[in-house]
């Protein structure tokens, strides 16, 4: 586990729009393209629902890089959703953070990693544990 965790708050006061393509970028066999873009996109629109409960924070560690997280990418972090099996969390475990897959089970839960190399961590009442918040969006560097 890391037991930093650097949270980063979204500036709300202004707004981040960049020019949006009205084409789609195929995958496969390219496609024509528009020489110029007709709508804009607002990042902080786009990537916040709930501004009063959002934040960023920068990923720190290889335990969830199986499904493409690496260290040093930026993830998007919404503390208002309701945390459900399977989603991907920001917990607080025994006084350190992590970001893990949770499973949710009768007696106990699981954070499951991503990664052979690093072992899911059970949760039961004894441990102190919370679920900080929901992962909505990972953004990094290609």
């Amino acid at each position: 586990m890391n037991n930093e965790l650097h949270i980063f708050y979204p500036d709300e006061a202004g707004s981040c729009e960049l020019p949006l393509s009205e084409e789609r970028v195929a995958a496969g066999f390219p496609s024509p393209a528009e020489d110029f873009c007709g709508t804009r996109l607002d990042l902080n629109r786009e990537l916040i629902k709930n501004p009063a409960s959002t934040f960023y924070a920068r990923v720190s560690g290889l335990s969830m890089i199986d499904e493409g997280i690496n260290d040093g990418d930026l993830i998007v972090i919404d503390k208002s959703i309701e945390p459900y099996d399977g989603c991907l969390a920001v917990c607080h475990i025994d006084g350190e953070f992590t970001m893990k897959r949770l499973r949710k089970h009768k007696d106990h839960a699981l954070l499951m990693p991503a990664n052979k190399e690093f072992k899911p961590i059970k949760v039961t009442a004894d441990n102190d544990f919370c679920i900080w918040g929901v992962v909505t969006y990972l953004i990094k560097r290609v």
